[in-house]
């Protein structure tokens, strides 16, 4: 693509957009990224040597397109810093909750602005990504915007007031289960099964519980009433308690 693109951040977000890219096929006449971080920054570049490595915020932000990889704190300070550097005609994705569209365009002169929620998925191009517009930007700026981001994985148009709930709902969530995958691979060793036959067990049982959970034709009660023995059944009240409170305390923080 003759498209220049540019990072404000080059962590772990930036990483998993760069191989959903790279996953596409996709390689641009540029590619900027700035890190305050002398390390991150050259990490990423041994993974991904096409990328050059900018050393400010502003230089970064030259390319005709510009995303914040930064949180929500640093955000505002950010804009400020390439608020002089990025054209009018410049498209400016923000990766972060919290800073709405609003915001933006009171410090940016460009008012092609675009907030994203990005799930970690799109590493392997299969994310689930809902994206807002700024109301000034026309429909050609965002039909060619939304083909890109869709190399990354299912993108769709929402209300700006919704992308903080899919921060918590969507983009948060695989954090809230990966670990215990991981447990129980590690109580499938110790039962006695392969570390092949583990792996395979917990996959291929999630794979089919979310299918019935999801496909069948029966309320949540009565999937969840299909297996007799719960052996964490007397904390489930514990852990939904958890998963509530840290959730919802998390998203009071996060909403604009």
């Amino acid at each position: 693509m003759k498209t220049t693109i540019g990072f404000i951040g080059g962590g772990r977000i930036t990483k998993i957009f760069l191989q959903g890219f790279q996953n596409a096929g996709l390689s641009f006449q540029s590619v900027k990224v700035f890190d305050p971080n002398a390390d991150t920054l050259e990490k990423l570049a041994t993974v991904f040597p096409q990328i050059e490595k900018s050393e400010t915020a502003a230089a970064a932000a030259s390319q005709q397109i510009v995303f914040l990889a930064v949180h929500p704190p640093v955000m505002m300070e950010t804009l400020q810093a390439i608020k002089n550097t990025v054209a009018e005609s410049a498209v400016v994705v923000s990766l972060a909750p919290k800073i709405t569209l609003e915001k933006m365009a009171s410090v940016l002169p460009t008012k092609k602005l675009v907030r994203m929620i990005p799930n970690a998925t799109s590493f392997i191009s299969d994310g689930f990504n809902p994206v807002s517009f700024h109301p000034g930007m026309d429909k050609n700026e965002k039909k060619k915007i939304l083909k890109l981001l869709k190399k990354l994985g299912k993108t769709f148009e929402i209300e700006e007031a919704k992308l903080e709930g899919y921060a918590i709902v969507s983009a948060m969530l695989p954090t809230y289960f990966w670990f215990q995958w991981q447990e129980m691979e590690k109580i499938a060793l110790e039962t006695g099964l392969s570390e092949k036959e583990a792996k395979k067990a917990v996959q291929q049982t999630l794979k089919k519980a979310w299918k019935l959970y999801y496909k069948s034709d029966l309320a949540p009660d009565e999937v969840m009433d299909l297996v007799p023995v719960k052996p964490i059944g007397e904390n489930e009240a514990e852990i939904k308690n958890i998963l509530n409170t840290k959730l919802l305390g998390l998203f009071g923080k996060i909403k604009p």
